[in-house]
């Protein structure tokens, strides 16, 4: 599949990353291969491991909560509530169309290699191609042309048990959110306690 629009071919999307991909040397290993600090799992990387041509902090609509389990961490993944009336910071990564496949794909773990359609996320703002938890497409607009493309899971908040995120989850979270955005540890107190870290009671 071919990452199409209207008929014509995307080459570069935003990668939108709201969790430990906000910190670059981890998202570096989604992208050329290898373990993250404090974990023990190999990332195959992309088929083309050219870096971004660009990154920038955002703030982006919805809110940031932790469910499900990973076997990386420990704890809860994070997902992103697109839908909330809230804020999450973010980071956004230009990326190629097939880049940003692969590293869905290896999200999963898969084998990167197949590419993705993205008129449908393009056309109505969100698509589901897989009942995963991050095989949700979901566009957050354009920025200089290339449109903003994350991924997130498939339910609602609500519907999910929210888990709470290991402490080393939740510090490279932290340590991507002041390497992009310069936040402090009051800032970074005060952004945690408004994201789902507990379960709801």
């Amino acid at each position: 599949m071919r990452g199409l629009h209207g008929g014509s071919v995307v080459s570069h999307v935003w990668y939108v990353a709201y969790g430990s991909n906000v910190l670059y040397s981890r998202f570096a290993c989604y992208l050329r291969g290898g373990t993250p600090e404090g974990t023990t799992h190999v990332y195959p990387g992309c088929r083309d491991r050219t870096p971004p041509a660009a990154d920038v902090p955002l703030t982006v609509p919805g809110r940031l909560y932790f469910a499900t389990h990973s076997p990386v961490w420990g704890g809860g993944r994070a997902f992103l509530d697109p839908d909330a009336d809230s804020t999450v910071a973010a980071r956004a990564y230009l990326i190629t169309a097939g880049q940003f496949a692969d590293v869905a794909a290896q999200e999963m773990y898969r084998e990167p290699g197949e590419e993705f359609d993205l008129s449908t996320v393009l056309s109505v703002g969100r698509h589901e191609f897989g009942t995963g938890r991050y095989e949700t497409l979901v566009c957050l607009g354009h920025r200089d042309g290339h449109p903003l493309l994350t991924f997130t899971s498939p339910w609602r908040p609500a519907d999910v048990e929210h888990v709470p995120p290991s402490a080393a989850y939740l510090g490279v979270i932290a340590r991507g959110l002041v390497e992009s955005h310069g936040f402090t540890d009051a800032r970074l107190a005060d952004y945690f306690a408004g994201t789902a870290v507990r379960s709801p009671s």
